[in-house]
């Protein structure tokens, strides 16, 4: 069973993942529109192969991402939101004599 600080720990690294991914994707997209101007202005360039690089290498980082998430989700999809004991005590029914 995991410890409280191992649940705390995991979903921290959930959001981070979350804002990586995010930031990964700009920059997939950001990287793609200067690939494509460059490739418009001088096809070949040194400038279109360096966006081109820095697109590949932005869209495994976002790939690897969200593998990680996917991975990381599917392994916590059965956990209980908390494991905190209800607040109030359950009704007791008592059988009739």
């Amino acid at each position: 069973m995991a410890t409280e600080n191992d649940h705390a720990e995991s979903v921290r690294a959930l959001r981070q993942l979350r804002r990586m991914r995010t930031f990964y994707a700009g920059g997939a997209i950001l990287w793609a529109v200067s690939a494509v101007s460059a490739g418009w202005d001088a096809p070949g360039s040194r400038q279109m192969w360096v966006s081109a690089v820095f697109l590949v290498v932005f869209a495994a980082l976002l790939a690897m991402t969200a593998f990680w998430l996917r991975r990381q989700q599917a392994g916590h999809s059965a956990e209980p939101a908390h494991h905190a004991a209800p607040r109030r005590p359950a009704w007791r029914r008592h059988a009739n004599a």
